[in-house]
């Protein structure tokens, strides 16, 4: 298995490199500031978004491809296992013809647990027991083999690693009383060192992408996964509703801070954080994306909504913060939010592009953030339907592709959203 010794040395020469490029992109970015600025003045009716609408299908929705669970047979010897101690497994799909050396990496989301009671109903689930996962899985939207759904990655080596950890693939502990094992960190780099036994160490570009926890834990694990390629691999990441915020919920507490509080005490995440983050500040911060995405020296892509459904529903207003349910309404359908709570929500799409200011000034960097309801964008409607999200005609997938490609530098925030879905809730 992969050494964190060996990785953190590797990522030292990395930053060596990048520290430089930084300092060439920064003028550059502070007028990318000045516009986001602008957009943080912007009226309340400019933003609120329409509930009317839904995504289309997929053109290939009737011929999905479903590909089968592969478990990691050399990972229990290393202790990566799930929360019931049974192997992790991941779905592969081989690439072909020119994606052949090329390999796309989708870390699945479902939430986190964060004590001894919902991480034992946890591992009664497919988030924590491989022997409960589904034995094949569709792949849609970013991970379809379609070219008309999929034209930049659909011929690519596809995997999705499955999430049975709760803590984003980082944690390493157990809970021996319960019979717990917290080895996400394990799972995740026992995963790579697999992966690479099977072709990927001979990639000539790699993209880490992730949804929801798993685009959290996209952004936590970046510069590992570059350090595990040779120097002349393109490697990028990209995260997907994964940009969960350290907001005040609407009664004044801090419930997502609360939640990740115990997910990083119980799992023992604290020794997988980056230093550059623990060395300032305490290890529940460090969990948030706000306080990492500046010093992360791989390329990195943030697709988020500004509205974003699961962090409304779960983190703003939750119904432990709202007791006489004042948001029931708002909560699910933001055409029925009062002015007053609106503002509140402006908030909260404030707070997001106040914290991404810094990232930006990268040229490096690509973000999408529009202002639909909605968490996961890079699934079967998402991502590259007729009626998807789009900015000025491009898709996401499309910008997607051209900042992955470099062919244009993609940094989107957009007032409106074209289309939306039903808000989700993992």
């Amino acid at each position: 298995m992969f050494s964190k010794t060996w990785v953190a040395e590797r990522l030292k020469q990395r930053r060596a490199v990048m520290k430089f490029l930084w300092v060439l992109g920064l003028v550059t970015a502070l007028v990318f500031s000045k516009w986001v600025d602008g957009f943080l003045k912007k009226s309340l009716n400019k933003t609120e978004p329409s509930l009317l609408e839904t995504y289309g299908g997929s053109n290939a929705a009737n011929n999905t491809l479903m590909v089968e669970l592969t478990l990691i047979e050399g990972a229990g010897a290393k202790g990566a296992v799930c929360l019931d101690g049974t192997l992790p497994a991941y779905h592969l799909h081989p690439g072909h013809g020119s994606g052949a050396n090329s390999w796309l990496i989708h870390l699945e989301g479902g939430a986190w647990c964060n004590d001894t009671r919902s991480c034992s109903n946890r591992k009664n689930s497919a988030y924590g027991s491989s022997s409960l996962m589904e034995k094949e899985r569709a792949f849609t939207g970013i991970l379809s083999n379609e070219a008309e759904d999929n034209p930049e990655f659909f011929n690519w080596n596809r995997v999705m690693l499955r999430y049975c950890d709760g803590a984003s693939f980082s944690g390493d502990s157990e809970n021996k009383e319960a019979n717990l094992q917290f080895r996400g960190q394990r799972i995740w780099l026992s995963a790579m060192e697999d992966l690479m036994s099977k072709g990927m160490r001979y990639a000539n570009q790699a993209l880490l992408t992730g949804g929801s926890a798993g685009g959290l834990a996209s952004i936590l694990h970046c510069d590992e996964f570059w350090g595990i390629f040779p120097t002349t691999t393109k490697v990028k990441c990209m995260s997907d509703a994964g940009f969960f915020l350290d907001a005040v919920d609407i009664s004044g507490g801090r419930t997502l801070r609360n939640l990740y509080t115990g997910v990083v005490g119980l799992q023992g995440v604290q020794e997988n954080l980056p230093h550059y983050c623990t060395s300032h500040l305490d290890p529940t911060s460090c969990f948030f994306p706000e306080n990492l995405i500046a010093n992360i020296t791989t390329p990195l892509f943030i697709l988020n909504a500004a509205y974003d459904s699961w962090q409304i529903q779960n983190s703003l207003a939750p119904l432990s913060a709202d007791p006489h349910g004042d948001w029931n309404g708002c909560r699910l359908n933001l055409a029925s939010c009062s002015p007053f709570q609106m503002q509140f929500l402006q908030g909260f799409r404030n707070q997001m592009l106040d914290a991404l200011k810094q990232f930006s000034m990268s040229d490096q960097n690509g973000m999408f953030i529009n202002s639909c309801y909605v968490h996961g964008q890079t699934g079967q409607g998402a991502w590259f339907a007729p009626d998807s999200p789009a900015v000025g005609n491009k898709t996401i997938a499309e910008a997607v592709g051209d900042w992955y490609f470099d062919r244009a530098e993609v940094k989107v925030v957009d007032e409106t959203c074209r289309h939306l879905v039903p808000p989700v809730t993992a």
